[in-house]
């Protein structure tokens, strides 16, 4: 009789817990975005932001969906890339507005061919393609050119999925390389903070959580048997985070340059 009670009991308290992580999984990678959100915002200032770190997790996240078009994994999986996806365009809608309002250079950038009716881009004549110049590759002066290559990048890798989903080596490649890439969304961070011998301008605690969120999230793969390709990529991505956090260490307590005073308070948030 109290061992039935005892089950009762233990039922709804797994399906809570159950719940609760599977919530965390779709919202937690977003979390700690929201403060840095909010700091570009109120300052005007994005130099701390490198949007490369969008430009890794909308590929990283567009893949994984497609990679559940061949094989199906946990919704919760799902439902994160579909948010992440959401709240990176969001980031990249914000950052290109304060970067253009900010910038005095007059000439603009762009992923598409500039309209001659529009007075913001002042493209020369000649330039009536796509700007394919890598060394202003995702550096375009208007959020449209950012939806544009996103959406061009969609419908190729999404008619190339079409095509060979039938391959469960095309298919396993593709969630190889969606989790992959993920899991280098640290490297830009820690070549930029090997190149300055400095973390100045980074936020800790923004590390923190994101290697407790990789972390959780690695945890979450093993115990719930997600595709292999997930828990071997959590893994390198948790060793990452660790990387830059031992960078945060050796530049602090060890400076190789003098320390700038003239950082701006939006520049905390680094990642």
């Amino acid at each position: 009789m109290e061992s039935g009670g005892l089950e009762w009991l233990l039922v709804p308290m797994q399906q809570l817990v159950s719940w609760g992580a599977a919530g965390a999984m779709v919202f937690g990678g977003v979390v700690p975005y929201i403060p840095q959100y909010r700091d570009i915002r109120r300052t005007q200032n994005a130099e701390g932001f490198s949007t490369y770190v969008c430009l890794v997790l909308l590929v990283a996240n567009i893949l994984r969906i497609l990679f559940w078009f061949g094989r199906h994994f946990e919704s919760p999986l799902l439902w994160q890339s579909i948010i992440m996806i959401i709240t990176m365009l969001l980031m990249l809608k914000l950052c290109t507005e304060v970067r253009v309002s900010n910038e005095l250079n007059v000439k603009r950038r762009s992923f598409a061919a500039a309209d001659s009716k529009d007075e913001e881009i002042k493209a020369p004549p000649k330039r009536s393609y796509l700007d394919f110049d890598l060394n202003y590759f995702w550096h375009w002066s208007k959020f449209t050119d950012y939806v544009q290559c996103v959406l061009t990048f969609t419908g190729v890798t999404g008619y190339i999925t079409y095509l060979w989903l039938d391959s469960s080596l095309f298919v396993e490649t593709l969630g190889f390389l969606a989790v992959f890439t993920e899991a280098m969304l640290g490297v830009p961070q820690l070549y930029r903070n090997y190149q300055n011998k400095s973390t100045e301008g980074m936020s800790i605690k923004m590390v923190l959580m994101w290697s407790s969120g990789d972390t959780f999230k690695t945890v979450y793969f093993i115990l719930n048997q997600a595709p292999f390709q997930f828990s071997i990529c959590g893994l390198l991505q948790v060793f990452v985070d660790i990387a830059i956090l031992l960078q945060v260490y050796l530049y602090s307590h060890y400076p190789q340059k003098p320390v700038s005073h003239t950082a701006h308070p939006a520049s905390t948030k680094a990642l």
